[in-house]
Formats: C-alpha cells, structure tokens, sequence
C-alpha cells in the first residue's frame, strides 16, 4: 500500500513542482532540492504519512533506472568531436585528480574513523569520488560560462561514474571475500567478469540497435513519436542482458550509450531530449526517495565524525585534488577554483549505496559509512543548488573575453 501512496505523492509533486519551477530556479532552488525537502517532510522525521524499506523491491527498481539512464545519456551526449579538442583538462582530473581524490579519502577516512577496517574505508571514499553535474545544472548548460570548461565539469561528471564503478565492485567482493568462504579469493575474477562481459554485451546492443535504427529511420518504417523510446529500450535492454550473461548491467548501460551517442547524431539528439523530460523524472524520483527512506534510516549513526568527514569531502578532500591536477594546465586560479567546488555528490552515490547494500545483503556494521555518505549528498543537494547560478553568473562575468573565443 505504501508503494501506491509515494507513486501518487510523486506524481503530485511533478505537477507542483512543474507548474512553478522556473519561479524557483529564480531564487536558486533546484529540482533536487525540492525533492529531497518533500521526501524528508513524508518521511518518519516528519509528517511520517507513508514508510518504505530502503531494500523494497519499489525503490531498487526506480533507482536502478534512474542509473541506468543517467550512465547511458552521459556516455551518449559525449561529444567526441568537442573533446578532442579540449581532452586536456578532463584527462586531468579522470586520471589525476580521480585517484589522487581516492587516495586522499581513504587516508583522510582512516585518520577519522581508525576502528573501521580499511576495506571499508576505501568503499567510504569510492561512493563519495563520482561527481553530479546535475545538482549544478546552471553551470553545464549557461552558455555565459567558456564552453570548454562547461565541457571539461561535464565530462568528468559522465565518465567518472564509469571509473569508479569496476572498482566499487572490487572493494565489495574484497569484503564478502573475507565475510564467505565461497567468494575467497574469487574476488578478483568476478570483477574482471563483470566488467569485460558487461562492456561487451553494452557495445553489442549499442551497435546492433544504433545500426537498426538508422536502418529502420532511413526506410521510414517507423513512427516519429518512437525514435526517442528506442534509445532508452537500448539502455534497460543492455543492462538485463549483461546481467543475465554474468556481466555489469551499469558498465553495459554505459558503453551501450557511448556507442549510440557517437555512431548517429539523430539518435544523440533523441537521447538529450529524453534526458530533458523523462530521464529527469527518474533522478528526481530519487531525491525524493533519498528525503523519504535514507536520510531517515542513517540519522541516528550521524555523529560529529560522520559531519567532519562529510564537510571534508565536499571541500578539501575535493578542492586540494583538482587543484593539484590542474597545475600546469595554463588556468587562472579562479578557474580552477570554479571547478573544484563544482564535483556534487549525488545520484551515482545515492545508486551505488543501494547496490552495496543488495550486494552486502546488510546494513548492519556499515552505518558510518551510509551515514556519510548520505550526510556528504544532503550536504551537496543544498550547498551546490544554491551555489550554481550565482556563481556561474559571477565566473561568466570575469571571463568574457574568454567566452568571446
């Protein structure tokens, strides 16, 4: 009964929320942030009109999409093209600033938190390195901000989920490895499976379904009103298949979308317009799920360690990183600063906490890290939402002439 109440609660937020947004982005407030706010005031912390298990079968299922779709539409709207003609700053912070971001985080988690195992840690600081360019959304998509740097926020964003996630998976087997004798030392093979069985079946489903799109386009066999379906049929097909093979449905989601993307500029353009409309209904979904069933459920564990550790994480353990990687990359120190406060936390966190928890099979003895991490995205909800505009009007404006170029 409960599923039905938040189906119903969402569908009259969306017409709320609709009717009034561009009122609300004027004073800065986000969709995210509307979201989790009305998923907090249902929640048990507030008016406690409706409960739901954050093991449901319900919320797996929405969150599970919702990653589904925001993997392949990133891999999908990458540019190419664009980004080999500025790859130099996005390189930087994937292949320097990324693990630097990692290594820091574990450390840094291991100095706060030294009666947790270090396996733990490293998952702590993998769940808090995938960054959001959707909390910031006025930052990638103001065409006042120089479109390399729009590019460079947005790519680390699209990719860094992709990364992060084979070795999210590694530190989960390194824990069960070490709670079953049946996985240990199996760890290992089961992640190179996952990944290399999951980037195959993606990219077959990708090529196979691009090439019969554009054959099916091109014969006029089918409907207009479909051609912005079938990419995201390409992307739940993808990722059950891989999951059926043995592989990562996430990994195959996302190469299944970088082949797409990047093979036919019609469906590039059908897969931005869902991600405008319907992909978003998903990941807002998820904020409020995140309001309504985690920040409740990590409460009680959020002690003044969980709040340090949370405040690090969204500056120093962030900032010092793509500061240090962007040395050299010929940027003014207010560029760099603009995008080092702009890594969110957000919905690649969110999602990858609740495949832990059905991996895991429990939250029992990782409540510190859950309390972090929701901690850690409550925080970025609020602070980037707020922060977006203003300071993408107020980076725009000291750097017109770079704009102009």
């Amino acid at each position: 009964m409960d599923d039905h109440i938040v189906i119903l609660i969402i569908a009259l937020l969306v017409l709320l929320y609709g009717y009034i947004s561009k009122a609300l982005s004027r004073l800065n407030i986000s969709g995210p942030m509307v979201f989790t706010s009305f998923g907090l005031l249902l929640s048990p912390l507030g008016l406690n009109l409706t409960q739901v298990e954050v093991d449901s079968g319900f919320v797996k299922i929405i969150v599970e999409i919702a990653l589904v779709l925001v993997l392949f539409a990133d891999a999908a709207l990458l540019d190419f093209k664009l980004l080999k003609q500025s790859w130099k700053i996005p390189a930087r912070l994937l292949f320097i600033g990324l693990p630097i971001t990692i290594v820091v985080g574990t450390y840094v988690a291991m100095l706060i938190f030294p009666e947790e195992p270090l396996t733990y840690l490293l998952l702590l600081a993998l769940l808090l390195t995938p960054t959001d360019a959707a909390l910031g959304k006025a930052v990638v998509t103001d065409p006042k901000v120089p479109e390399r740097i729009r590019l460079s926020i947005n790519v680390e964003s699209g990719l860094n989920d992709g990364i992060v996630f084979p070795i999210v998976l590694t530190a989960v087997a390194m824990i069960l490895s070490g709670l079953t004798e049946a996985q240990d030392n199996g760890w290992m093979g089961y992640v190179v499976e996952q990944i290399i069985f999951g980037a195959l079946v993606g990219g077959a489903v990708g090529y196979l379904g691009t090439k019969l799109t554009m054959k099916s386009v091109e014969k006029r066999w089918m409907e207009l009103s479909y051609e912005n379906l079938i990419p995201i049929a390409l992307a739940i097909l993808s990722f059950y298949l891989a999951e059926s093979f043995g592989g990562n449905g996430f990994i195959a989601a996302f190469f299944a979308g970088l082949y797409a993307g990047n093979t036919c500029e019609k469906t590039r353009q059908h897969i931005e317009d869902f991600t405008e409309t319907e992909g978003e209904l998903f990941v807002l979904m998820s904020f409020f799920l995140f309001g309504l069933v985690f920040v409740p459920l990590t409460l009680p564990y959020i002690t003044f360690d969980v709040v340090l550790y949370a405040f690090l994480s969204l500056t120093v353990l962030r900032i010092l990183p793509v500061m240090i990687c962007l040395i050299g990359a010929k940027l003014d120190l207010a560029t760099m600063a603009f995008i080092a406060w702009f890594g969110p936390r957000g919905i690649a966190s969110i999602l990858y906490v609740l495949i832990v928890v059905h991996e895991i099979g429990t939250m029992e003895g990782y409540e510190t890290i859950y309390a972090v991490v929701t901690l850690t995205v409550l925080m970025s909800i609020l602070a980037h939402g707020l922060t977006a505009q203003p300071f993408a009007n107020l980076y725009a404006k000291s750097h017109k002439e770079e704009h102009k170029e």
